[in-house]
C-alpha cells in the first residue's frame, strides 16, 4: 500500500517501525537457492526449523499458481517453517539426485534430511495442513503480543501521549491491517492532535464490515460531535451569555457540545446536569439525552461516565 492511498501514514512522521512486531514482507521466510548453496540454504538451515524446497521453473503453468500461495501461507507461519525455491532449469543437479521428475514438487526437509512433501498446485488449505503437520500449530503468541500492544496503546491515549500511541498502532497494523482496534486508535490519535478531516477521511473510506464495528462506530459518532461543535458558535460567546442569564439553557447545551470536543468532558456535563436540575422539560429531556450521547462516545470506563452516570441517578431518582 503506497502512502498516497494509506491514510493511516505519515501520522506524526511514525507510522512505521517495531519491526519485531509484523515484518510485513512475508519474503523474509521464502529464498532462492542454487545447486552450489543448497547445503547452506537447506540442509543446514533446516536444523533450525523446517524448510520447503519448492523445486519450480519458468514454464511451468501450475508452478505460477502454487507460487503466491506457498509464499503467502509460509510468509503468514511467521518463521515456523522457510521456504527455499531452485529452478530445476539452472539447477537440474539436486532435483535429478532425488528423483523430481514432475513440477511443482515441494519437499520439507527437517535436521538435514528430506522428510515429507507434495506434488501439484495444491489448494492453500492443505499447504496450511502440511505446514502444521510438519512445525505443529501455530501457537497464540503473536495474538497475545498484538493484545499487548494495543493494551499499551490505549494507555498512552489515555495519558495524552498520541504520538507513542499512533507508533505502537501502526506497528499492530503493519501485522494485522484489518485489526478494528489498531484502526480505531489511530483516528483516536488524528482525533487527540486536532486533524479531524484526516480521521474523517480514513473512517469513511473503511470497507462496511470494518466500518460497522463498534470501535469505529465511537470514532463516527466523534466525528459527528465535533462537525456539530465546529457549527454552534464562540464558546467564550456562549459564556459570556450564560454570565448574564444563567438559565439560557439553549446557550448551555451549545457550550456543553463544544466543551465536549475540545476534552473538557467533565465540565461539559456538569453543564448538561445543571440544565437537567433546573428544567427536565427543556428540549424534551434533551440535557439527558445528549449526556447519554456522550456516555455512547466516552465509554462505560471512562472516569467522566462514572461520575456523570451517578449524578444522573441522583437527578431522576431522587
Amino acid at each position: 500500500m503506497s502512502d498516497n492511498n494509506n491514510p493511516y501514514s505519515g501520522f506524526g512522521g511514525q507510522m512505521t517501525g517495531h519491526a519485531h512486531m509484523g515484518d510485513t514482507p512475508p519474503r523474509s521466510h521464502v529464498g532462492d537457492t542454487t545447486t552450489a548453496g543448497f547445503a547452506k540454504d537447506v540442509l543446514e538451515e533446516s536444523r533450525r526449523q523446517p524448510v520447503l524446497v519448492d523445486f519450480w521453473a519458468p514454464w511451468c503453468g501450475p508452478c505460477r499458481q502454487l507460487a503466491p500461495v506457498i509464499e503467502k501461507v509460509v510468509g503468514e507461519a511467521n518463521g515456523r517453517v522457510k521456504l527455499v525455491k531452485l529452478n530445476i532449469d539452472d539447477h537440474p543437479a539436486i532435483p535429478g539426485q532425488l528423483g523430481i521428475q514432475s513440477i511443482p514438487a515441494v519437499v520439507a526437509f527437517v535436521n538435514g534430511q528430506p522428510v515429507d512433501g507434495f506434488m501439484g498446485a495444491v489448494p492453500e488449505s492443505q499447504i496450511r495442513q502440511f505446514i502444521d503437520k510438519l512445525a505443529g500449530p501455530a501457537s497464540d503468541t503473536g495474538e497475545a503480543e498484538l493484545t499487548a500492544a494495543l493494551d499499551e496503546a490505549d494507555g498512552l491515549v489515555t495519558a495524552g501521549n498520541f504520538e507513542g500511541a499512533a507508533q505502537l498502532f501502526g506497528a499492530v497494523m503493519q501485522a494485522d491491517p484489518e485489526n478494528v482496534r489498531a484502526i480505531a486508535g489511530i483516528a483516536e490519535c488524528m482525533l487527540g492532535t486536532g486533524q479531524h478531516e484526516r480521521a474523517s477521511q480514513l473512517v469513511s473510506n473503511l470497507p462496511e464490515p470494518l466500518a460497522k464495528a463498534p470501535e469505529l462506530q465511537a470514532v463516527a459518532k466523534k466525528l459527528e460531535q465535533f462537525n456539530e461543535a465546529r457549527k454552534l458558535g464562540d464558546p467564550q460567546a456562549l459564556e459570556h451569555e450564560l454570565a448574564l442569564d444563567p438559565d439560557n439553557h439553549e446557550a448551555r447545551m451549545k457550550l456543553a457540545k463544544i466543551l465536549n470536543v475540545q476534552g473538557r468532558r467533565e465540565e461539559a456535563a456538569e453543564h448538561l446536569l445543571l440544565i437537567m436540575r433546573q428544567d427536565r422539560a427543556f428540549d424534551d429531556d434533551g440535557a439527558r439525552r445528549q449526556l447519554l450521547q456522550f456516555f455512547d462516545v466516552w465509554g462505560p470506563k471512562d472516569p467522566v461516565t462514572a461520575m456523570a452516570r451517578r449524578k444522573l441517578s441522583s437527578i431522576l431518582f431522587s
